[in-house]
């Protein structure tokens, strides 16, 4: 026992001296971990089990902390817990950070998602922005671990288990949905019924609005590899891509909306083509993909019922079956 006390002391002591070097491993080891997206379900299960393991260690973390104590004759500094804390951000943040990065339609709200993930990101690796800024906050704190936590099982759940963006979502929302009323009632201490009552109606309000706002997360696993508008389609290949198209071109054989969609190995997903004509939705067209293929899933559909005067602004929008979005195609009608 003495032994085992040493090398944790030892441990602890060079935790303690080298943070520096914590942090950048961290950083590294999940920045990294993108390039072998084929390969990466072990990492996957990891990232989530230890993001799941670290919300039992935040709530019970003072009743743990005696416990150590207790059994090894030695107190654990209150810096080391964070540093170990901040390691599982900075793991987690830089796991799912590469996925949102290639997933994000930019030009929608899904920026505003990504974003916050990106300055979590940034705050998990400045120690003057997380010790001083965010460890003194509970909510703060909270607030980033159940958005850590909410992004990394959108990116592991699919891998894992090959559950379908939207049984993802659901899943995902509801186990944050279920951690964040142990965190705030950590914050607003439970004495009276009234406080029970209003702190279950915020936890129910964050659900709701994660629903309602599901469009602004992106598909964590889903983006699209290739995608053209075309007057032609041979052999699943589409021929020359159009920005622009004239009105008698697509009266003869209509225009095909061509998307080659990347999913994970064993995952089979029900997409939308959602076609618009200036901002107003015309068609929309249900796709079954299924995962694996490198060079992505490839799915088309054929519009040939065009208005009589077509000419304008047009969109195929690329969803999911519970409206996340994948990517847009835009292309113009002229007369």
């Amino acid at each position: 026992m003495q032994t085992l006390t040493h090398y944790i002391q030892r441990i602890l002591e060079l935790m303690k001296r080298y943070p520096g070097v914590i942090a950048l491993g961290g950083f590294i080891s999940g920045a990294g971990s993108f390039v072998l997206v084929d390969r990466q379900q072990g990492l996957a299960t990891w990232i989530a089990v230890l993001m799941l393991v670290s919300w039992l260690w935040l709530m019970l973390e003072n009743s743990l902390t005696r416990l150590f104590t207790r059994i090894f004759k030695r107190e654990i500094p209150q810096p080391l817990l964070r540093y170990a804390t901040q390691m599982i951000h900075q793991e987690s943040l830089f796991f799912v950070l590469p996925f949102f990065l290639i997933t994000t339609t930019w030009n929608s709200s899904q920026l505003i998602f990504t974003g916050l993930l990106g300055a979590s990101g940034l705050i998990s690796i400045t120690d003057p922005l997380y010790y001083k800024w965010l460890a003194p906050r509970r909510w703060a704190f909270l607030a980033l671990h159940t958005l850590t936590l909410f992004a990394a099982l959108l990116t592991a759940l699919p891998i894992i288990m090959h559950l379908t963006t939207d049984q993802s979502f659901k899943l995902a929302l509801g186990i944050a949905m279920l951690l964040s009323f142990p965190s705030l009632a950590s914050i607003f201490p439970i004495r009276t019924v009234r406080n029970a009552l209003a702190i279950l109606c915020i936890t129910l309000g964050i659900g709701a609005a994660g629903w309602v706002l599901r469009s602004w997360v992106p598909p964590a696993t889903l983006w699209m590899t290739e995608v053209a508008i075309s007057t032609q389609l041979e052999d699943r290949t589409p021929g020359d891509s159009f920005k622009e198209v004239s009105a008698a071109q697509i009266r003869g054989n209509g225009l095909y909306a061509y998307t080659a969609i990347n999913a994970p190995r064993g995952l089979d997903e029900r997409i939308y083509h959602v076609w618009q004509f200036n901002g107003k939705e015309v068609d929309r067209i249900a796709l079954d993909i299924h995962g694996g293929r490198k060079e992505g899933y490839r799915a088309w559909t054929h519009k040939q019922n065009f208005p009589d005067k077509p000419a304008g602004k047009w969109q195929v929008r690329v969803l999911t079956e519970n409206g996340q979005m994948i990517g847009v195609l835009r292309f113009s009608v002229t007369d």
